[in-house]
């Protein structure tokens, strides 16, 4: 075997031996007897993304069926929409959690026991005697579908590198777009023919997924112990600060509940990280200011997101459409998404993640205007482009995000720091559905759109540092 040959070896030998692989899976060449490496970032990323989308129609799909849970347990819908909130709560406060453990024992093991609980859960709800294990099951399944958005992204940001990781990321991004799009229809075709129960075991589809991702999934950690008191800190903390931004849809108790936790919590938090710096949340990944900026930039594309997903629907349906019919407004969103993934690679490695997430914020806000005319004038044409503007924002802002913070931090610490900037965006979905539950309620749906389109604008502020300073530099290899 020549030099050239024993070079190509060993760079194959590299990405793909066990401290993770850039290219996927490997093969032997017939020809030169050497290890080639595989690219199977589209098969990975596209598994991912359906497990993503899969895991939002937790959310999306159980909302069509509010009315026939309360029903059923003789709850008015306010009441029953804590099968959402309590979901969303445990889907934000436990992403951190989910990704500091993946950074000590690997990847696979928290996303199989991640995979069990929300697939655990989504049975106790469907099969729920009373109104108390209904929420139960939602908490649970909250907690375990946590997993999946924090640690699908470390897998790719883990695996590949360059053009192949910015392009995998956008293709992710896009297909959990695409299948939450088309959560509301799933969910009101289901509930009319099997009932509700079956619309909230909809996660069990996630079994038929996992096992083709076994291979992606790294073992390989640091080895570290679980700094448990920092995770109770930190995961109380976030869950003060999502009911705060819950209230208004759920009410003062929320409120206070919130504010006290996140009193309380925050002190704590500074202080946990003050003694133990590389503990569960180190101090190398919150004093970052590219993690701090970007996830702050981004978290108005979700709350962009989540605002259509309750707007469009709750518009609709007071004309006289049925959930299904409803549904058939966000397909070609979905198509929509499933497009995405190339013009957001293309966009991320000519003008990198932060002018990336800016686009992004920009066709969030106006997403969010097209929307307010659209509902006031109860336009289903203006309100299908407003819900493909911000499809474009949401293909195009998590991946970036997601570019900018695993370039940013150190390969040891990049589960937590996903795990922040994906709790940190969660928040921001919060924000767009408390606020147009709460406002929209009170005042109007339109006013509450227009008001919610300065939160993007007001993210470019924050991004300002990094637009600046130009496209991020990696701080360490992808593997």
């Amino acid at each position: 075997m020549g030099l050239p040959d024993r070079v190509a070896l060993a760079h194959a030998s590299i990405v793909g031996g066990p401290a993770g692989r850039t290219a996927g899976m490997d093969r032997r060449s017939p020809r030169l007897g050497r290890v080639v490496p595989l690219d199977d970032s589209r098969r990975v990323s596209v598994l991912l993304g359906v497990l993503f989308g899969v895991a939002g129609m937790g959310s999306s799909s159980a909302s069509v069926a509010l009315a026939q849970i309360g029903a059923e347990f003789d709850v008015g819908v306010g009441v029953a929409t804590w099968t959402i909130s309590l979901y969303v709560l445990m889907l934000g406060v436990t992403t951190a959690l989910h990704g500091r453990i993946s950074d000590l024992v690997g990847i696979r093991l928290p996303l199989l026991v991640g995979v069990t609980l929300m697939i655990g859960g989504a049975l106790v709800a469907a099969v729920a005697p009373s109104f108390g294990v209904l929420l139960v099951g939602r908490f649970v399944q909250g907690a375990g579908a946590a997993a999946v958005p924090t640690l699908g992204v470390a897998i790719v940001s883990g695996r590949y590198a360059g053009a192949v990781r910015d392009l995998a990321l956008g293709r992710l991004a896009g297909m959990a777009a695409a299948v939450s799009c088309l959560g509301p229809l799933v969910g009101g075709l289901v509930e009319a023919a099997f009932g509700w129960r079956a619309v909230l075991a909809l996660p069990v589809l996630s079994l038929l997924i996992v096992p083709f991702l076994w291979r992606a999934m790294t073992r390989e950690g640091s080895g570290d112990r679980l700094d448990l008191p920092g995770a109770l800190l930190v995961t109380a903390t976030a869950g003060g600060l999502v009911l705060l931004v819950q209230s208004p849809s759920s009410g003062p108790a929320v409120a206070v509940a919130g504010l006290v936790l996140l009193l309380l919590g925050a002190p704590l938090v500074v202080r946990r990280v003050g003694r133990r710096p590389n503990g569960f949340l180190p101090r190398d990944v919150i004093r970052n200011g590219t993690v701090v900026r970007s996830s702050l930039a981004a978290a108005a594309v979700p709350a962009a997101w989540f605002a259509h997903l309750i707007a469009v629907p709750a518009v609709m349906v007071h004309q006289g459409w049925e959930p299904w019919q409803v549904g058939l407004l966000l397909v070609p969103s979905a198509v929509l998404a499933t497009l995405m993934p190339r013009f957001a690679g293309r966009l991320l490695q000519r003008h990198g993640g932060a002018r990336s997430v800016a686009v992004a914020a920009v066709a969030a806000s106006t997403a969010l205007v097209v929307a307010a005319v659209g509902a006031e004038i109860v336009a289903p044409a203006l309100l299908v482009v407003a819900v493909a503007l911000v499809t474009v924002a949401f293909g195009l802002g998590q991946p970036a995000l997601n570019t900018s913070v695993g370039a940013a931090v150190h390969a040891d610490v990049r589960g937590v720091a996903l795990g922040i900037a994906t709790l940190t965006f969660l928040v921001g979905g919060s924000v767009g559905s408390a606020l147009v539950g709460g406002l929209g309620s009170a005042v109007s749906i339109p006013l509450s759109l227009i008001v919610l389109a300065a939160l993007p604008l007001l993210g470019l502020f924050a991004l300002l540092p990094e637009l600046r300073r130009g496209d991020e530099r990696e701080v360490a290899p992808t593997v």
